[in-house]
């Protein structure tokens, strides 16, 4: 009856056809992980109808084996994959297929375009990894019926890779998705049995799903010399172990394997930086398996794309959407939870109420976190390195993580005036190991970029006493001082708010240098230059913490600082408009010879100012002013 309709044509999305010109001109050197992606779809579908089937049973009544079938069709030069998973509908496929809705496809398609591209290890983690067929097809048919819904509702899809595909409807007698690969020529290892079983083994030897192919009359690997045909009458063999990885003793699972899974998890080509593979027993009784990589994943900075770790209940799949399952900072943790004790249908409602499942993030956490306060203490080296990748992620975890503040402290690297370059390698431990005995705070400074914090003039008087500083450049640093107010009893604080609260005996004599100057000359100055700025500046006042510039702007003790009201308006988030102090260097040349009957000092006066907006990264109210003042006062000393 479907076969009297003329079938449908349409039209690629722009990006797809892009993409598949990619798979097919573009010449990669592992080309066999096309076999990998069709694999873990098919793997994908299979949990999703098994999550559907428990709120509709009927679903599972009609679904027969829940299996992944390989075969090989010499004569066609056709290789066919198929499972009995969900299956899609009509505009489904046109969704799913001549579509791609995904933020990360542009992404990927600079990655592969780009300079050192050809690495097919991102197929997967762009979401792309069906077009990847065509690095060896040059046709491919996909028969699909969406579980529950009549055998005449088949769909059949037909492209040869360029700008258009095909779709017919069909009868289909089983729900699922067929795929068949119409071989390229020079592709004729695909059609090798040994081979087909070769890559399920390497990269799909985990799925918790059978993969069979048709037995064989002999196996190649063993004799070479032996028919390597089909037999007539299939006869499917299991090829994979098809047992959950994470539920097999450690002792008795290779690194290679762990390598693997987390490959499938992941599509990251190096292997994970470590692994912590728990069984716990008790009240709640769950598995956990988590990888921490060596590189951050393209998606890193997304804090709404939550698919590090999958939840299973009694090895069934539930969710990819982490959110339950780790706090957002530990985003870049990859793995599964495997937990016997919860329902089988369970809904987001449900696990952002439960308590087994509050149970296991905290628990998974202070595992986590205890592993990586490991790894600083014997591998220095390897945690920097770590550090590098995830550093600005476990910042946000002093502001997010107040339970496991302290420990995350620990882990924390910084730089600082005293290590030179923008690197962070200095921890919070080694900061107050090295602190002198009358030093009584930590201190800091924030700012856009290290090096407007390296060279801010809030600084002079730290170095000229050799007092260490952190240099915080990281946007999210403003929150984490705001959060991490002390470390080991020690208070953090800001060289550029307040007044300075260290004194010695070079105070005590400027004080009576001070004395011996004219220090009602100095208050009448000060007094002008704040009525020249009015409600620019709440105070203007002599600085103690300047010595080669001539002036500088702090907050006040209470007041949010320059960095942090810029940040927020850039956020686009209203900041209270607190005022600057301006502090001024009494002894700075400039300063010096200005006095209070100056003819210019207000001129003056607003450069200062602007000066020292400028020197901490603020951007000038009115340039065009500020470079007037200057040329006049400029042409007023020639």
């Amino acid at each position: 009856m479907s076969d009297t309709i003329a079938p449908e044509k349409h039209e690629f999305q722009a990006e797809v056809q892009q993409l598949l010109q990619l798979m097919i001109h573009s010449l990669y050197s592992n080309k066999e992980i096309f076999l990998r992606e069709l694999i873990s779809n098919a793997s994908d579908a299979t949990d999703k109808l098994r999550f559907a089937g428990l709120t509709n049973e009927i679903l599972l009544q009609d679904s027969g084996e829940t299996d992944i079938r390989l075969s090989i069709n010499t004569d066609a030069r056709t290789v066919t994959l198929a499972d009995r998973g969900i299956g899609m509908t009509h505009d489904e496929v046109i969704e799913n297929i001549g579509t791609i809705a995904r933020s990360g496809t542009k992404k990927f398609m600079h990655s592969m375009t780009g300079e050192g591209a050809k690495d097919v290890n991102l197929i997967g983690q762009f979401g792309v990894g069906f077009y990847s067929a065509f690095m060896v097809a040059d046709k491919v048919t996909m028969r699909t019926r969406k579980a529950g819904e009549p055998v005449e509702t088949g769909v059949e899809w037909r492209s040869d890779g360029g700008g258009s595909y095909e779709i017919s409807a069909i009868d289909k007698e089983e729900n699922g998705t067929e795929i068949i690969l119409h071989l390229r020529d020079g592709e004729d290892e695909y059609l090798q049995p040994h081979r087909l079983r070769h890559i399920v083994n390497t990269y799909s030897d985990h799925i918790p799903l059978e993969i069979k192919m048709p037995k064989t009359a002999a196996d190649a690997d063993d004799d070479d010399n032996k028919d390597d045909s089909i037999i007539d009458v299939p006869e499917w063999e299991v090829i994979n172990k098809g047992s959950a990885l994470w539920a097999r003793p450690r002792n008795e699972i290779t690194t290679d394997e762990y390598s693997s899974f987390y490959q499938s998890l992941s599509y990251d080509a190096k292997p994970p930086l470590s692994i912590l593979h728990n069984r716990v027993e008790g009240k709640t009784e769950y598995i956990s398996l988590f990888f921490i990589p060596n590189k951050a994943p393209f998606d890193m900075w997304d804090r709404e794309r939550r698919h590090g770790v999958k939840l299973y209940v009694k090895r069934i799949f539930i969710t990819d959407d982490a959110e339950n399952l780790l706090p957002a900072y530990l985003r870049f943790v990859r793995g599964i939870v495997d937990c016997a004790d919860l329902p089988l249908n369970v809904s987001r409602e449900f696990l952002q109420k439960n308590k087994d499942i509050d149970q296991i993030r905290g628990a998974s956490t202070k595992k986590l976190l205890s592993e990586l306060k490991k790894l600083s203490e014997d591998d220095g080296e390897k945690y920097q390195g770590f550090w590098n990748e995830f550093g600005r992620a476990m910042k946000e975890g002093v502001v997010e993580d107040f339970d496991n503040q302290k420990t995350i402290a620990e882990l924390l690297r910084f730089t600082t005036s005293k290590n030179g370059g923008s690197d962070q390698t200095v921890s919070l431990a080694e900061y107050v190991k090295r602190m002198p005995v009358k030093q009584k705070a930590i201190y800091y400074i924030t700012g856009d970029t290290p090096q407007a914090t390296a060279s801010s003039p809030h600084l002079e008087i730290f170095k000229q006493r050799d007092v260490e500083v952190l240099l915080l450049s990281d946007p999210i640093d403003e929150w984490l001082v705001n959060h991490l107010t002390e470390y080991e009893e020690t208070p953090l604080k800001s060289v550029a708010r307040g007044a300075l609260d260290f004194e010695d005996e070079e105070d005590n004599a400027s004080k009576d240098d001070d004395k011996k100057e004219n220090k009602t000359n100095n208050d009448e100055l000060i007094a002008k230059l704040k009525d020249a700025l009015g409600d620019s500046v709440k105070e203007v006042r002599a600085s103690k913490r300047l010595v080669d510039s001539p002036g500088c702007l702090i907050a006040d003790e209470n007041d949010l600082g320059g960095n942090l009201q810029r940040l927020l308006k850039s956020m686009g988030q209203d900041a209270p408009d607190s005022k600057p102090i301006l502090e001024i260097n009494l002894k700075h040349d400039l300063v010096s010879t200005l006095q209070p009957d100056n003819p210019d000092l207000s001129d003056w006066a607003h450069v200062l100012f602007d000066q020292a907006a400028l020197s901490e990264g603020a951007p000038l109210k009115d340039a065009a002013m500020y470079v007037k003042r200057v040329n006049k006062l400029l042409s007023r000393q020639a």
